[in-house]
């Protein structure tokens, strides 16, 4: 029985860990999901990838043929893997959807890579060299406008270093297309949460702790509450007043619930757009393994490689874009691995916090985390 997003939803989130931690906590975006599938893609060599994948080598090229083989409303993705050299027992393991062919100049790699990503991306994430003999690549991108989008309101709202300094901020309608609350998860602590929802299939959730909490933690929180994890928490169990998360207020006023008791919550964020340049090599990241396996297909006794991630997004009153993507390419030339470098409540997102995109709208792409980013140096502008 092929593997379904829900059990891939973990491997993705453990994986998206390690890509974020190489990346560091500073202001970046990144597709897991681009890297995760590259990797898949590096299955059909040999299962020396599981450990990084986090499921078997041949469920992870099957969740990946279902993903490529079956268009989103919200997201664009397609792969390929080229070739210099006879590399018959590789692309017959590929699925169905992947484009293969002969390896192409750079020019046509840069106009695939426009060309998949909605423009977003302008060049192929590598300059490949004439020594290449396989080059492999995946492409994700989402173009999507809010249901309903954001007020504008003046930045020093946001309260924290990022109101200090922004002309102007996002806060969240009333009406339906954004969901807000109060969470919390064992490991950042409280938080606060926002979820806007695109027209086409596509949520945006937004996550921020306490300003202590170190990134990887409150990325990891996100993907929890992304998953469904995370405990959302009453308004009447916190304290009123000002917080660094919220300031909690009371009053009396007609309410609909039988309690008595009626929870209310806005969000205000700030706009924001990131471009990143990843470099996959890290070991943790498992394309190290990836490429020897490849090596090891093709009869390479003596080989290198790189791989590499361009990821970009933006995130602003009316919508959100993001697309990235991955590549590696493996050479006949041979040198040491190097290692990676290593109540009503108004809810702010007024210093860095998470954000993690998932695709919704049934099928395989379902609840299929699609790109995440950590927010440390948002937009002025409220696009």
């Amino acid at each position: 029985m092929p593997v379904t997003a829900a059990e891939t939803f973990t491997p993705i989130a453990r994986y998206a860990a390690r890509l974020h931690a190489i990346a560091g906590g500073t202001h970046h975006v990144a597709s897991p999901l681009g890297a995760w599938l590259l990797l898949a893609l590096c299955g059909a060599a040999g299962h020396d990838v599981e450990e990084a994948l986090g499921v078997d080598a041949d469920d992870a090229l099957a969740f990946a043929a279902d993903l490529l083989g079956t268009p989103h409303d919200a997201v664009l993705s397609a792969a390929a893997v080229w070739t210099r050299a006879r590399a018959d027992a590789l692309l017959r393991r590929l699925p169905a959807a992947v484009e293969t062919g002969d390896l192409p100049g750079q020019d046509r790699l840069d106009a695939w890579a426009r060309e998949h990503t909605l423009g977003l991306i302008e060049s192929f994430p590598l300059q490949v060299p004439p020594t290449a003999v396989v080059v492999l690549a995946t492409a994700l991108a989402t173009k999507v406008s809010w249901g309903m989008p954001f007020d504008v309101v003046p930045g020093s709202t946001l309260g924290g270093p990022f109101g200090a300094r922004l002309a102007n901020a996002l806060r969240t309608p009333e009406g339906h297309g954004h969901r807000q609350f109060v969470a919390s998860s064992a490991r950042a602590g409280d938080l606060v949460v926002h979820t806007a929802r695109a027209r086409e299939g596509l949520a945006v959730t937004s996550v921020a702790a306490a300003p202590d909490v170190p990134a990887a933690d409150v990325l990891a929180a996100a993907y929890e509450v992304a998953g469904g994890t995370a405990v959302a928490r009453s308004l009447f169990d916190l304290p009123l007043g000002d917080g660094p998360l919220w300031t909690i207020s009371e009053r009396h006023a007609p309410v609909t619930a039988a309690s008595g008791r009626e929870e209310r919550c806005a969000a205000i964020l700030p706009a924001w757009e990131a471009r990143s340049e990843i470099d996959l090599g890290h070991p943790d990241l498992g394309f190290p393994a990836g490429a020897r396996a490849i090596a090891e297909l093709l009869g390479l006794t003596e080989y290198d490689y790189e791989a590499r991630q361009s990821a970009v997004a933006r995130y602003t009153r009316v919508g959100f874009e993001a697309a990235a993507v991955s590549a590696m390419f493996t050479t006949t030339g041979f040198t040491m691995p190097r290692e990676g470098l290593v109540r009503t409540a108004e809810l702010r997102f007024g210093h860095p916090y998470a954000v993690v995109a998932v695709a919704s709208g049934g099928g395989p792409w379902d609840g299929v985390p699609v790109f995440s980013a950590w927010v440390a140096n948002p937009s002025g502008s409220a696009g």
